[in-house]
């Protein structure tokens, strides 16, 4: 395992996935088991993507996280998919994790609603209550976090959540991944929370793993902080940590 910082944000490489995740589930645990001691509701968003795999199969087997107390929200939902999709990232969370800890609340956003624009305004409106305590994100191919791809990322967006189109790398993607079997399957559009409420948040932990990964991570790391490579705003968090694998890291 290697550490080191880039600007302030703290870089763990492990040297498998599997590991990252364990390194990464105990930080989070750590965190949330501190938080729980400090407050009576503890607000964290979590990424659905096979990429925080590892990280939830070791999360479910920390002891003594103060679940009763997390009020969970996620980061983004195909515009037009149902919950009962298996690409809905709802889906995702809810067999990942949030079907399996007794959480105090759990926020959904409903990209299928009929009113394409009420569940953005009310998703918004939860998340204006109050930053998010710990939020839990991957970063896309493309250098995305949620889903701002690079053409839409704002690191000064107005709203804390938004509809966006997809660019092309994010679409293919979602078929690397294994979500879609073809790239005309992938929807088009998307609800995604905005950069600003990543920057309000109290801690960040980021985990990445995978080859196709690297070079969003490089440029991330090594880069401009740009919204050319979304990601790269991570550096400027007071408290974010980036947890990767060999893979990940290679080009670093």
């Amino acid at each position: 395992m290697k550490e080191f910082k880039v600007d302030k944000l703290s870089v763990v490489i492990a040297e498998s996935n599997s590991e990252m995740g364990r390194i990464a589930a105990k930080a989070i645990a750590a965190d949330l088991i501190r938080l729980g001691k400090e407050k009576s509701e503890i607000r964290v968003m979590f990424a659905a993507a096979p990429s925080q795999n590892s990280m939830f199969e070791a999360l479910g087997n920390e002891a003594g996280i103060p679940w009763e107390k997390i009020v969970a929200f996620h980061m983004d939902e195909y515009v037009g998919i149902s919950i009962d999709r298996p690409q809905s990232f709802r889906l995702f969370l809810k067999k990942a994790v949030f079907d399996r800890k007794p959480f105090k609340a759990v926020n959904l956003i409903e990209g299928d609603s009929r009113d394409r624009e009420a569940p953005v305004c009310d998703y918004e409106r939860r998340l204006l209550e109050r930053p998010m305590d710990m939020i839990v994100l991957g970063i896309g191919e493309n250098g995305h976090i949620a889903f701002n791809d690079p053409d839409v990322a704002d690191f000064n967006d107005n709203h804390m959540v938004k509809i966006v189109e997809l660019d092309d790398v994010c679409r293919q993607q979602q078929v690397n991944d294994g979500c879609f079997s073809a790239f005309d399957d992938v929807p088009k559009r998307a609800v995604t929370v905005t950069i600003p409420a990543f920057r309000q948040a109290g801690v960040l932990h980021c985990v990445v793993p995978n080859s196709r990964k690297a070079n969003a991570v490089k440029e991330a790391l090594c880069g401009p902080v740009t919204e050319r490579c979304p990601a790269s705003i991570l550096r400027t968090h007071e408290n974010a940590h980036l947890y990767l694998d060999a893979e990940s890291a290679s080009l670093l």
